[in-house]
């Protein structure tokens, strides 16, 4: 792609990576909803969305172009995916902005120029107008960026989380058999075992197999989530994507919380005051209605 930009002194950018900048795909990394991710980027909250063409000048320096020509970026993302090669070249036209710096960490670079670094200042721009390139969120500590990638992460390996969680609550199930739980008699037995039907549990979802969802964070991100329904987020906020068997898989995010979850399953939970933990939601009575109903508000990728 060439002469983007006058910023880039007219020489070619060796594209190494794209990404989607649009309500239903954007890099959850850079904000909790796309207005957020936009302004991350120093972007108006275009609707429509961009595509984001990450690359280096003939320098070496880094560069993010920002087009408008979505549908070009997104062919050219899925002929790679699909280990095709294709030549992503947006016409200048569609070029909405040249930033310096990349707002995602890239572990390629061009061949045959020097190796990626932020551009030298422009001679003629004023320093204190100058906005600092692009550069990833710190992620070495558990924060908002964190959780946000701990979601995407449960999102891709859905399956083997699911897994996990199943043979968790077979042990559980398995420690309530053998007597190992609250409420046995020394003997071993179990209210059930004698005959007595024990108590509910209270801190579960109304379902003895549920998770725990008396947690107060918990209980916050559902009522917020609730609180979707009733007013309606900013834009990308909740996400539906496509899930096996006909069912969505369901990505919504909040201040200080990240929820995945699909709609014929349970949901996880991250929250930015629970470092490193994931959550469960079991499906119980209400689960199900609440994520009916999010998807029915979700933004779809086009």
């Amino acid at each position: 792609m060439t002469d983007t930009d006058e910023s880039t002194d007219d020489d070619s950018l060796f594209v190494l990576s794209a990404v989607l900048l649009t309500p239903a795909q954007f890099p959850s990394v850079l904000g909790d909803d796309f207005p957020e991710a936009c302004a991350a980027l120093g972007l108006e909250a275009y609707e429509r969305g961009y595509g984001l063409v990450l690359g280096q000048d003939g320098t070496g320096a880094r560069w993010t172009v920002a087009v408008d020509d979505v549908s070009l970026v997104a062919v050219a993302i899925a002929a790679w995916d699909c280990g095709m090669e294709h030549d992503l070249s947006p016409d200048e036209r569609t070029v909405v902005a040249a930033l310096p710096g990349w707002p995602l960490a890239l572990a390629v670079a061009a061949p045959g120029i020097p190796a990626p670094h932020d551009p030298e200042p422009d001679p003629g721009e004023d320093d204190d107008g100058a906005r600092p390139p692009l550069a990833p969120p710190d992620t070495a500590d558990w924060g908002s960026a964190q959780r946000r990638l701990g979601a995407d992460e449960i999102a891709l390996q859905w399956e083997a989380w699911r897994a996990q969680f199943d043979s968790e609550d077979e042990q559980r199930r398995a420690d309530v058999d053998s007597g190992e739980t609250e409420g046995v008699e020394g003997d071993g037995e179990t209210e059930e075992a004698r005959g007595e039907k024990p108590e509910p549990d209270t801190t579960r979802d109304g379902s003895p197999d549920g998770p725990d969802i008396l947690h107060e964070g918990v209980r916050r991100v559902l009522k917020e989530l609730h609180g979707y329904l009733e007013s309606p987020p900013p834009l990308g906020r909740v996400r539906s994507g496509f899930a096996p068997a006909g069912a969505r898989m369901l990505r919504a995010d909040g201040p200080g919380w990240s929820l995945v979850a699909r709609t014929d399953d349970i949901a996880y939970i991250l929250l930015d005051d629970e470092p490193n933990e994931v959550l469960p939601v079991g499906r119980g009575p209400e689960l199900p209605k609440l994520l009916e109903a999010l998807d029915t508000i979700a933004v779809r990728p086009f």
